[in-house]
């Protein structure tokens, strides 16, 4: 049987009902003044309001979301920053990790939302292009593990590219990280459970951003407990738009997922909405 974070307990209810809280007040449909005064009431022992304030809902593709139940494998956590420099250093030994390690001894708090401190290569560092960024991080990840791709080929600058808004993102962190590598708050596909990568578009949080392929790829190197069988939360890459047909059309979106004993890096339609896949996304640090 099968183990989530997530567990059907009251301790797994509370963290699911925490979740959505989380994301209501993120996405504008529940007021963090009504979160806040319930919250005193309940530290207080004193019976809370039942009248919800919340506003108008996001409405934008509000259908292209389902129940999902699944969460990550029950060996997954996120690393600690040097386990994870450890790792990458034996991939790409000239990097220069300097600054991260400096960052490292007096983090900020988490944004809302965020699971942990990911450490990934500023991709210009990897390659002279994203688009060779992306073949290398799979080339990596086929290395240590079982991977098949089914766009190995077809990733090049026709087919595949950053979001504005996740490359506008990764340009902010990068003018005050400076170095090779940066550290970016996220998580990895909980929060936006259940829903397509054009809902997740969204329902950002003003300081959210979607994940990409190499991003993600990076991730699931340094933690590749978190993709180890099927009955667990898959993972989709909105950071990146994909064009099948590399015809100007940018309607998929990469994902992650395990299958049959092994990794696999796809591309699904935007509009598609699984239980079991979610979302991955970064956040602006504090």
């Amino acid at each position: 049987m099968t183990t989530h974070v997530v567990a059907d307990d009251a301790l797994g209810v509370v963290a699911r009902r925490q979740w959505e809280v989380q994301r209501r007040v993120m996405e504008g449909t529940l007021d963090p003044g009504f979160v806040a005064k319930n919250l005193q009431l309940i530290a207080e022992e004193r019976p809370v309001s039942s009248a919800a304030a919340t506003v108008t809902a996001c409405p934008f593709f509000a259908g292209e979301e389902v129940k999902s139940n699944y969460g990550y494998p029950s060996g997954y956590a996120v690393k600690p920053i040097t386990e994870q420099l450890i790792v990458l250093s034996k991939h790409f030994p000239g990097l220069d990790v300097s600054s991260v390690l400096g960052l490292s001894k007096d983090l900020p708090g988490l944004p809302q939302g965020a699971e942990g401190w990911f450490v990934v290569p500023k991709h210009e560092k990897v390659a002279t292009t994203y688009n060779d960024a992306v073949e290398k991080i799979l080339e990596v990840i086929g290395a240590t593990r079982n991977l098949y791709n089914y766009r190995k080929g077809v990733t090049g600058p026709k087919y595949l590219k950053l979001s504005d808004r996740t490359a506008e993102a990764l340009r902010m962190i990068g003018d005050y990280q400076k170095g090779d590598v940066l550290l970016i708050p996220g998580q990895f596909g909980l929060m936006h459970r259940g829903c397509s990568t054009r809902r997740t578009r969204m329902v950002y949080a003003p300081n959210e951003f979607g994940l990409g392929s190499f991003i993600g790829g990076t991730m699931l190197l340094t933690h590749p407990e978190r993709l180890v069988q099927w009955e667990q939360l898959h993972v989709d890459l909105p950071g990146d738009e994909y064009s099948s047909g590399a015809d100007g059309q940018f309607g998929h979106a990469p994902c992650l997922y395990f299958l049959v004993g092994r990794v696999k890096f796809g591309a699904d339609g935007v509009s598609c909405a699984y239980g079991l896949f979610g979302s991955a996304s970064g956040f602006l640090p504090q």
